[in-house]
């Protein structure tokens, strides 16, 4: 695994996690896509100086949502992030993933996909 020069063993994590809505009609594919993921893309999500990196499924009022969480090691996640993006295999990846995804409302008008949440608590 080759990891960016921005990977930093010194100081801990930083911790993200953002949510969004997924569409009943796609829940089964995105589900199913995430069983058994692209290799080239949990090396690239890797490579970003990203780990324990999880997305979770609840129901609520009879809607979907996805949670995600991820622990980021480096120290330039913007870049990190670009990085990713850039990379054609992962473009493939969200052009399967982002139609069964409905973004939030704050989401959706910045034309993302996930919307930003704030940690309230960590225990140490």
């Amino acid at each position: 695994m080759t990891t960016s020069s921005t990977t930093t063993a010194s100081r801990p994590p930083q911790r993200f996690a953002w949510v969004t809505g997924l569409k009943p009609e796609k829940a089964a594919y995105y589900r199913q896509l995430h069983a058994d993921p692209w290799p080239g893309v949990n090396r690239m999500i890797k490579a970003c100086n990203i780990q324990n990196f999880s997305i979770h499924e609840r129901e609520i009022d009879g809607k979907l949502y996805l949670f995600a969480y991820l622990e980021y090691t480096g120290t330039d996640f913007a870049a990190d992030m670009a990085r990713m993006a850039a990379d054609p295999e992962t473009q493939r990846w969200w052009k399967e993933t982002d139609p069964c995804q409905s973004p939030l409302p704050d989401a959706a008008a910045a034309k993302k996909i996930w919307a930003d949440t704030k940690e309230l608590y960590f225990l140490r």
